[in-house]
């Protein structure tokens, strides 16, 4: 498949090949996040708190080995091509699904989530595809592709997910058992090679898969400092629904899977109406550090609404509000993209995406030891909610960093590192939150 396809467009079943993978990975994922809290709390005879505990090592330990990992399989398409990569990580991740969903120890469970963590990294893999087989002028929209993805799999799979843990807890790990092995054997006569043999890397480099080296790029840049510290924040207060909501919701209003997977559903139904079609009308009517500020402020109070909330009624009344926030980061992103020379937009997103990541190994363990606390003390007051509270503070002090980070900003201004320039990369990296990051070694695609 190499030298043959690799010399003429990949037929259009490829594009919607990388499209399905990244759907069936995100709905792969979803179908366990309403159950795998409680697989874990099953394995500890019912003890909230260890299960709190645990699932913060669970979450540390995807995030990190993401944060690793995703350079890495970017740096090994760069150098073996694209085809590979994608396969093997679908082939993976379906055989560790298929681990999980039969061992009946924690610690296998926990090594299971681990290879997970390694085998799900080929979403950079993914964007390089896009970026090889889509002229310049057609990536925003090929991303955004991507995002949409990222969006349907959000909304569909918590609520499936739920659906069939409710009939048994292994269920959804079959399920994503299917799902990813049958992308394996469909891309198998499917997806081409997009990266010819000529374009190739000659030979795998550690110091192009070393997910620290995009975060140099910000010394060059101290104007988007604070901006990029705004979107750490954020990062890390949205750790806050994947950490600790599912136990939560079932220790504070007694839901169980199905109705824990309805309500992310409409999480991400609320967002895909913030995301898909407010946005734009916001920031027109606001200005980007207006709809920034905006956005902060709802997602403090919507936070702070989730603390307090006595029953899953006034939790449900609070979620457009949060939802709100959601303005914030394509605002922030928007704003930095004028601060940063053209040429290096890729890499300035990859800084963030590490950054992000970063926030996703700190986070789990802050906001479970705080939930297990609670949980430990049987509190069933309005203190069994701080972890929500946490996390406005969190967007509350983001809030404060971009009032006076942007007080200055010039608005369309774009600067030019002091340092010699470097060839940034062609690929238009989308401010989506659902979109997944796009790595360095992508631009050499």
């Amino acid at each position: 498949m190499d030298n043959a396809t690799s010399s003429l467009p990949p037929r259009r079943a490829a594009l919607a090949f990388i499209f399905v993978t990244v759907l069936i990975d995100i709905l792969a994922f979803g179908l366990i996040i309403p159950v795998l809290p409680h697989l874990i709390e099953n394995f500890l005879a019912g003890n909230v708190s260890q299960a709190a505990v645990w699932y913060g090592w669970f979450s540390t330990a995807f995030m990190a080995m993401q944060f690793f990992f995703t350079p890495v399989q970017g740096a090994l398409s760069d150098r073996f091509g694209r085809r590979p990569v994608i396969l093997l990580s679908n082939l993976g991740l379906g055989l560790d699904f298929l681990m999980m969903a039969l061992v009946n120890t924690l610690p296998l469970l926990f090594i299971g989530r681990i290879v997970s963590g390694i085998t799900a990294a080929s979403f950079s893999t993914a964007n390089a595809y896009v970026a090889d087989v889509t002229p310049p002028e057609k990536r925003a929209a090929s991303f955004g592709m991507l995002g949409m993805a990222f969006g349907i799999g959000f909304i569909i799979a918590p609520a499936i997910g739920g659906f069939l843990g409710e009939i048994n807890l292994r269920l959804p790990f079959w399920a994503a058992v299917v799902m990813c092995l049958t992308n394996f054997v469909y891309g198998l006569f499917v997806l081409p090679e997009s990266l010819p043999r000529e374009k190739r890397t000659p030979r795998f480099e550690w110091a192009h898969a070393n997910p620290l080296g995009s975060l140099r790029l910000l010394r060059r840049y101290p104007q988007v400092l604070g901006l990029v510290g705004v979107l750490f924040l954020m990062a890390l207060a949205h750790m806050v629904y994947p950490t600790t909501f599912v136990l939560y919701a079932d220790y504070r209003f007694g839901w169980g899977p199905q109705m824990v997977g309805y309500t992310l559903a409409l999480v991400g139904i609320l967002s895909a109406i913030v995301q898909g079609g407010l946005i734009k009308k916001i920031v027109g009517v606001l200005g980007e550090r207006r709809a920034l500020l905006f956005g902060l402020a709802c997602g403090t109070v919507g936070f702070m609404l989730y603390a307090v909330a006595p029953t899953g009624y006034w939790f449900w009344a609070a979620m457009p509000v949060a939802a709100l926030w959601g303005v914030a980061g394509p605002a922030a992103q928007a704003m930095m993209t004028h601060q940063v020379d053209p040429r290096e937009q890729g890499r300035l997103q990859g800084a963030v995406a590490s950054l992000s990541s970063i926030a996703g190994i700190i986070a789990p363990t802050l906001f479970t030891r705080t939930f297990a606390a609670v949980s430990q003390a049987h509190m069933h007051n309005a203190w069994v909610g701080v972890t929500f509270a946490l996390a406005a503070v969190m967007v509350g002090a983001a809030l404060v960093l971009a009032w006076f980070a942007t007080a200055k900003l010039p608005k369309t201004s774009v600067a030019v590192p002091a340092a010699e320039s470097i060839v940034g990369s062609e690929i238009v990296a989308g401010a989506a939150e659902l979109q997944p990051p796009i790595d360095e070694s992508e631009s050499r695609a």
